[in-house]
């Protein structure tokens, strides 16, 4: 009777965590939020699912289909009683079902097919407000700044020292009769050094132009070149002298690094320039090419992205652009309402975003997390 007993109350066991009683489960399943669509947000509840893999060794498992018939694929294995999870890797396009397969050493069953289910993108990331508002407020503080400029507004701008001694060093090279050597390193095109260097050659060749001083510009990269010799001709038509342009001034030398240097090298030491500009994307030859121009007397100014390359810069030249007054350069010579409208919306964006970081380490430091959580990035 005690033997009966026994296997009658583990027949009512198995009975209540059955996988034949597959009716109680439970399937959710939402678009995930901010996204590109090609997710879902899966939440499930399984009552007895711990208490089944623990005494009976059930497994389960979430499935997956295009189709209400399937064929099913697993997705991932469930261990809590109720939970939720994402399933990524979705196409938009499609419409997908779900199902929970409940494994046993005798065999499988299966819950109810929820579906179709269809992921949405999402055209705006909801955790991403505070990126919003920073844009706006840049956007408008930049419009403004250009507006205020362009209606003869002055945009006070410190003083660079390197960028001041510019005019000093074309003179200097134009008194002498002596050319003016200028490099934009090694970088191409899509550098955005190399792009800040276009910009302040744009503003040196207008000089050069307006003295009619020599000029002398090796390149690394046949297109820098290329994009080098329009921005030298239209600052010679803008200053009025355009028979003096000669494109054979900018020329293309080789793409090897230390063959790049050598070159350069060996033009300073033949020609004797009375000025140095090198600003743009330098690595290791920036020593070489400062130290030969050092030695031969040479006025030399140079900026570059690159913190490292810049302290073999500050040992050999006599100016050196640091950080992101390389990429001021160009409006502090041109006086160009729309670039200094644009250095100085983003100077005042800076000053908000410093002013709140410190508003909300004294918050923090108080005991106030909200402003932590709005500023993180979600």
């Amino acid at each position: 009777m005690t033997v009966l007993r026994k296997y009658l109350l583990i027949f009512v066991l198995i009975a209540i965590i059955s996988p034949s009683a597959n009716a109680a489960i439970d399937i959710k399943v939402s678009d995930q939020p901010n996204d590109n669509g090609t997710s879902l947000a899966i939440d499930w509840k399984i009552p007895n699912l711990a208490s089944g893999i623990t005494q009976f060794g059930y497994s389960y498992i979430l499935q997956r289909a295009e189709i209400s018939e399937g064929p099913f694929e697993d997705v991932d294995p469930l261990a809590d009683d109720i939970g939720t999870m994402v399933d990524s890797g979705l196409d938009h396009t499609s419409d997908y079902y779900y199902r929970i397969k409940i494994a046993t050493d005798t065999g499988e069953s299966y819950s109810s097919v929820e579906g179709p289910f269809s992921p949405r993108p999402n055209y705006f990331h909801s955790g991403r407000i505070n990126v919003l508002i920073g844009i706006l407020i840049t956007g408008i503080l930049v419009g403004l700044f250009i507006l205020i400029g362009k209606r003869g507004g002055q945009l006070y701008m410190r003083p660079i020292a390197g960028l001041g001694a510019v005019d000093e060093a074309i003179g200097r090279a134009t008194e002498m009769g002596k050319p003016i050597l200028y490099s934009s390193g090694r970088g191409k095109m899509e550098r955005p050094a190399t792009i800040a260097s276009m910009n302040i050659l744009g503003s040196v060749i207008e000089k050069v132009a307006e003295y009619n001083t020599p000029f002398i510009f090796p390149n690394n990269d046949p297109v820098t070149m290329a994009v080098a010799q329009e921005v030298a001709y239209e600052g010679y038509m803008r200053a009025g002298h355009p028979d003096n342009y000669n494109p054979d001034n900018i020329f293309f030398v080789t793409d090897s690094q230390f063959g790049y240097a050598a070159a350069v090298d060996g033009i300073m030491l033949r020609e004797k320039p009375a000025t140095n500009l090198f600003f743009g994307t330098f690595e290791a030859e920036s020593l070489i090419l400062a130290e030969t121009g050092n030695s031969i007397g040479a006025i030399q100014i140079a900026g570059t992205d690159s913190s490292i390359q810049m302290s073999f810069f500050v040992v050999a030249c006599d100016y050196v652009l640091i950080g992101e007054e390389l990429f001021a350069a160009s409006g502090y010579l041109s006086q160009d309402p729309q670039v200094l409208g644009s250095l100085k919306g983003s100077d005042y964006t800076k000053l908000i975003i410093i002013t709140l970081m410190i508003i909300g380490i004294l918050m923090i430091i108080f005991g106030n997390h909200n402003v932590l959580d709005w500023l993180s990035i979600q």
